[in-house]
């Protein structure tokens, strides 16, 4: 079956189940395609799951909206974040020489990476709108590597499904999966408009995650892990998938 009609006939699946017997069986359905989201259990779990797989059916290659740079929010609106811990300031003292980025879990190289190495990568430039579950939103420029370079340099192992990564503040962290992961437009990021990306905005690097809502974009990013699961870990504060 070409893959083209497999997701029509998936989609219609969906459809089907929807209507006819509601989302437990939708989710039976989505279990057979793999479309199940970590965060399926509870009450809301069904919910969830079909919110994520037909948004993978529907957008896995998609590309998130690019702006103009007239279109650039001036000013862009810096959100509130716990005070820096003593470790940050340290390395912030020495204008980040010190910073590094740790790349383990099921890859074939791990690596400690320097932002220097970081900016070795290739460099993609995207003007996109990063919006907040709380309502506001601007437009930025993010200059940064793509994560899937990283990734592939790396040696990421096929049986990966997810990547967690992680902020040196205590106990900041998110996960997406390999869809958004290998995306070309998720960047890590280490500039923003016309310089460095400040440390309000996440400096001196942050995951950009332009297809999910701004808390996947998480900052000062210092270990990136890939993994095949995550029970052990949970999901977060909010929902797992948060597309837009």
């Amino acid at each position: 079956m070409s893959p083209v009609s497999r997701r029509t006939m998936i989609r219609r699946g969906f459809a089907a189940a929807a209507g006819l017997s509601g989302l437990a069986v939708a989710e039976r359905i989505a279990d057979r395609y793999g479309l199940v989201p970590p965060d399926h259990g509870g009450i809301y779990g069904p919910g969830e799951t079909l919110t994520y797989a037909a948004q993978r059916l529907l957008t896995r290659r998609s590309l998130a909206r690019e702006f103009s740079r007239s279109q650039v929010s001036n000013p862009p609106f810096a959100n509130e974040t716990a005070p820096p811990s003593a470790q940050f300031t340290r390395l912030q003292a020495d204008g980040f020489k010190e910073w590094r980025l740790a790349i383990d879990g099921l890859v074939a190289q791990p690596a400690s990476l320097s932002l220097d190495d970081i900016k070795r990568f290739p460099v993609r430039r995207q003007i996109t709108e990063i919006a907040c579950e709380e309502g506001w939103s601007y437009i930025a420029e993010w200059i940064g590597t793509p994560l899937v370079d990283v990734l592939r340099a790396a040696g990421i192992m096929p049986q990966a499904r997810y990547v967690v990564y992680r902020s040196i503040q205590p106990n900041w962290w998110e996960s997406i999966d390999m869809a958004d992961a290998l995306h070309p437009q998720t960047l890590l990021a280490y500039a923003m408009n016309d310089g460095d990306l400040p440390v309000t905005f996440g400096g001196p690097l942050r995951l950009r995650v332009p297809r999910q809502l701004g808390y996947k974009s998480v900052k000062y990013i210092t270990r990136l892990t890939a993994t095949d699961k995550l029970e052990s870990l949970g999901t977060g504060e909010y929902a797992w998938y948060a597309g837009i």
